[in-house]
């Protein structure tokens, strides 16, 4: 028996040490942690237990008979942050280069099925190579088993995919059906093709940075949601992203206890947000003045910067918030921006979230590009996420809020519970000027004086169809308040829908746009 604990002890230290130390020095000399260092900075110390550690490959031709060590190339089990349980897989690029076989995908699976089971979210740690090429066909259906289990999971458990090596091929496919995206810049790179592929088949040359980095995937595809410069601080924002959420689509997220006042007066806001509609502010400043503590937490801070999404607390119960930046493109939505918020939306209303929507758009983004590239199909899907979503909704108009773009930005005609606005609203079907103009282009080109026919007449339209409680008056906002007040009434309106419930029609599932 002794020497049986003997020759356990030593595969288990094999595990722990890993291939060889050169191998170690390989990934550290890449500027990349190990998959059991990445362990320790993300789970609670001492609480992983680990799942199939000594599995191996079956495989055999190309050499890969005389190469069988323990693990295959991934690392899979559970353990808690914060005292909460969770499930996760990370690949040892040391081994294969991560690559994806049989066996390796395997392990996934059962760690995939055990997170659904046990209702707990997963957190994938990415660093390989793709499809194990020797073993074929039989990777590629590895990789099938992983996307049916993803999508599977989607809504049930909130899923978590950290890119820190390469994610090439069918691997990136995997991230793309999970919740959130995370990716440290230098190290971290997503692509379906990589560079020598796209060499050969059209001739350019492109890095692999250059094609699919961390930086292309935050700012310009909108694929990566949270980017970083070095694993640590990733790692430790993923620990503080699962702290906000539920572990499962049956239980709500986890309170905190705060002691920032529910009303507190927010008299900075009378100077944040100029009266002026034409006049820029940055709707951050807005957001830290109403929630906890002055703490948001933003979701794909540099793509689509135009709006702004975020996890945030109120009253200690976390909440999403939707809101327009003036800062970007005067707020106005556009494609990116709708899938943006679409995807936020969708997400929230899955995991059990209230929504927030801060309210200042000029309507959607008018150009030739925009229609060509399909704002009417994708500019839809933020319209269809509201409209399915049947968590708590809580809109806020601070200043305009025009045309198609107030409807879309959670109306009350859309379902909303409770709409509010500053005595800053505007909402109409365009701004003053532009309705002035349509509305009275005939007159106003005949006037003897055109400039101040048209001065008249977008006067009256503002005082007849765009004053302050216009809406109001029309039941279509519920009430006008002071702007100090913003953040009591929206925790007074949190708490009261907290109990809320309401049932879709029964259908297998909706057909979105796409």
């Amino acid at each position: 028996m002794r020497e049986r604990l003997g020759e356990l002890a030593a595969l288990q230290g094999e595990l722990l040490t890993g291939p060889d130390p050169a191998a170690t020095e390989r990934q550290h000399a890449r500027g990349k942690l190990t998959v059991r260092e990445r362990l320790a900075l993300l789970l609670d110390k001492g609480s992983f237990t680990e799942v199939e550690g000594l599995r191996r490959h079956r495989a055999t031709g190309f050499g890969l008979e005389a190469r069988k060590p323990h693990g295959d190339g991934v690392v899979t089990g559970w353990g808690t942050v914060d005292g909460r349980q969770v499930f996760v897989y990370g690949h040892d690029f040391r081994i294969f280069g991560g690559a994806l076989g049989e066996a390796h995908a395997q392990k996934i699976h059962k760690i995939m099925d055990l997170a659904e089971a046990a209702g707990a979210p997963l957190i994938a740690l990415s660093d390989g190579a793709g499809a194990r090429i020797q073993e074929g066909v039989t990777a590629l259906a590895g990789y099938g088993g992983i996307f049916t289990r993803n999508v599977r999971s989607s809504g049930v458990i909130p899923q978590i995919s950290v890119i820190l090596g390469p994610c090439a091929g069918g691997a990136a496919y995997s991230p793309a059906l999970t919740d959130f995206v995370f990716m440290v810049r230098g190290t971290a790179q997503m692509y379906i093709t990589g560079p020598d592929v796209v060499h050969a088949v059209t001739g350019e040359r492109v890095g692999h940075d250059e094609l699919g980095g961390a930086d292309v995937h935050s700012v310009r595809s909108g694929v990566s949601a949270f980017l970083y410069d070095d694993e640590e601080s990733c790692l430790q924002d993923v620990r503080h992203l699962l702290s906000m959420l539920p572990a499962n689509n049956r239980e709500l997220p986890p309170d905190a206890v705060s002691d920032d006042p529910a009303d507190r007066s927010g008299d900075a806001l009378l100077d944040l947000v100029p009266a002026d509609p034409q006049q820029v502010y940055d709707i951050r400043r807005v957001i830290e003045e109403v929630v906890d503590d002055g703490d948001l937490f933003e979701v794909h801070e540099l793509w689509a910067p135009n709006l702004v999404v975020a996890l945030a607390r109120l009253g200690g119960q976390v909440v999403g918030i939707v809101a327009n930046q003036p800062m970007a493109g005067a707020g106005a939505l556009d494609i990116a921006a709708s899938e943006k918020g679409a995807r936020f939306v969708q997400f929230c209303d899955s995991f059990n979230i209230p929504l927030v929507t801060l309210v200042d758009v000029p309507g959607f983004l008018p150009g030739t590009d925009q229609e060509h590239d399909g704002i009417i199909r994708r500019g839809a899907k933020l319209l269809y996420a509201y409209c399915n979503a049947t968590v708590p909704r809580v809109q806020v108009i601070l200043r305009k809020a025009y045309g198609g773009a107030y409807i879309v930005m959670d109306s009350r005609s859309i379902g909303c519970d409770l709409s509010f606005a500053w005595p800053t609203n505007e909402i109409a079907v365009m701004g003053a000027e532009g309705a002035a103009n349509v509305v009275f282009r005939r007159e106003i080109a005949a006037a003897d004086d055109p400039e101040r026919a048209r001065a008249r007449r977008v006067a009256e339209y503002r005082e007849e169809l765009m004053h302050p409680y216009y809406a109001a008056e029309r039941g279509l906002v519920d009430d006008v308040i002071d702007p100090r007040r913003t953040r009591e009434v929206l925790i007074r309106s949190l708490r009261m829908l907290r109990a809320k419930h309401a049932q879709l029609p029964e259908r297998k599932h909706g057909n979105q746009p796409v």
